[in-house]
């Protein structure tokens, strides 16, 4: 009977056993599903001076994941100097080490970026039918993808302030020879009248796409297409230096020790007059002085009018990376951009454009400027320089303005890295 008993009572244990694991198993998945699951999400951002800005929205993109989602986000935020952003973010990109999401320039980086294949696809993501048709081409690939969300929109060419304009009667140049006699004026009255900015070498670049979209908007309309097939040379548009002389021989001390950060404090408290920049400063130089007003005006780079033109351009903008482990978070955040609820405050804050109808706030006075400009046929699109030919032109034109490099020595040198690009891209 003992024996008959145990033999019942074996089988009976090993199912109450089972049961047990199964119990605390279910038990176990409850638990996991009620805790959520935890993403740690790196973002690369080359734009140190929004850290504020991106830190608030970054904090509620988190908590927005953790209540539709119940995932638990945490935020792991690279924010690199200027200077160091571009090529720090291809050595991660290149050694495997890819951040989430990061942060590129939609007209120099993307057809890049795109063929060397660290994009992931976004066009099907809900931000991508929200763009304005005017700004969706920037981020999309020549295949047709929609590879980022846009950031910054630009309208710009220099900056100038309005009071010192106002007060001393000055229209905006219109061709080299106006901007010459505001020079003059404005010496006589003992204003400097450019703020020079050399610290920071995309800053002496920014001559490169304002003279050549001069440039290619007039006398040289196939000029880009020319150096592309090798056929051309900076030689042909060498008149690009009169502007560039113009502004250095006529600008504040010390360029090479102060950057876009000094630039904005000395420039929102009248230390010269004009600072070939664009008004992707605005947020900094309303921090300096939160009562100043500049205005945003096309560049004269010879005496054809026709010539001076704002550049018009799409440049910081997010992506994800291929590489990502974590997609449908990064998209989250991405879509969270044009967020139909809070993306309107967050580009407000940034002091950028709106890009789509998500976006309500008020457009800045130096838009409503720079769009009668627009209007006026009085801009040219981001003329399509290689990313490698801009890199060059940086060390050029910095060497150019310290006197260490000639005018043909800079034309040689530009006209290298073109070479050397068509060479790469064969």
């Amino acid at each position: 009977m003992k024996k008959a008993f145990s033999k019942f009572l074996v089988p009976l244990l090993a199912i109450g056993l089972l049961a047990g694991c199964n119990s605390n198993d279910t038990a176990s998945s409850n638990s996991d599903e009620k805790a959520g699951k935890e993403v740690e999400l790196k973002v690369f951002i080359g734009q140190p001076r929004f850290k504020e800005q991106y830190e608030t929205y970054l904090d509620q993109f988190v908590k927005k994941e953790k209540e539709e989602k119940n995932i638990d986000v945490t935020i792991k935020l690279e924010l690199p100097n200027v200077n160091q952003a571009s090529q720090l973010l291809k050595t991660r990109l290149a050694s495997g080490d890819s951040p989430d999401i990061f942060s590129l320039h939609a007209v120099n980086d993307i057809p890049l970026f795109h063929k060397a294949g660290y994009l992931e696809d976004l066009s099907d993501e809900p931000f991508a039918d929200k763009l304005y048709d005017t700004v969706k081409p920037a981020v999309t690939t020549t295949d047709g993808k929609v590879v980022a969300v846009p950031l910054e929109t630009l309208q710009w060419g220099y900056l100038y302030n309005k009071k010192i304009f106002n007060d001393l009667g000055l229209e905006i140049p219109q061709t080299i020879s106006e901007m010459k006699e505001t020079v003059e004026v404005l010496k006589q009255n003992k204003i400097t009248p450019f703020l020079s900015t050399y610290k920071d070498a995309y800053i002496p670049q920014l001559f490169l796409p304002l003279t050549v979209g001069g440039t290619i908007g007039t006398e040289a309309p196939d000029f880009i297409k020319s150096m592309n097939e090798g056929k051309s040379s900076f030689e042909e548009i060498k008149d690009m230096f009169a502007i560039m002389d113009l502004t250095n021989e006529n600008g504040t001390d010390r360029a090479f020790e102060n950057g876009q950060d000094q630039g904005a404090s000395d420039f929102a408290n009248g230390k010269a007059a004009m600072w070939v920049q664009g008004p992707w400063m605005s947020e900094s130089i309303l921090k300096a002085n939160k009562d100043f007003e500049f205005g945003v005006a096309p560049l004269p780079i010879n005496d054809n009018p026709e010539a001076t033109l704002l550049n018009l351009s799409t440049s910081t903008s997010l992506a994800v990376s291929k590489m990502s482990k974590n997609k449908e978070v990064a998209k989250d955040f991405i879509n969270y951009v044009l967020d139909e609820k809070d993306s309107s405050a967050f580009y407000e804050s940034l002091g950028f454009n709106a890009v789509s109808d998500v976006h309500t706030f008020k457009p800045f006075p130096w838009l409503t400027e720079s769009t009668e400009y627009v209007s006026q046929g009085k801009a040219v699109q981001d003329p399509a320089i290689p990313i490698a030919v801009k890199d060059e032109s940086q060390k050029l034109f910095q060497s150019y303005f310290a006197g260490d490099a000639t005018k043909d020595e800079v034309i040689k040198g530009l006209d290298r890295a073109w070479e050397q690009f068509n060479k790469n891209n064969k």
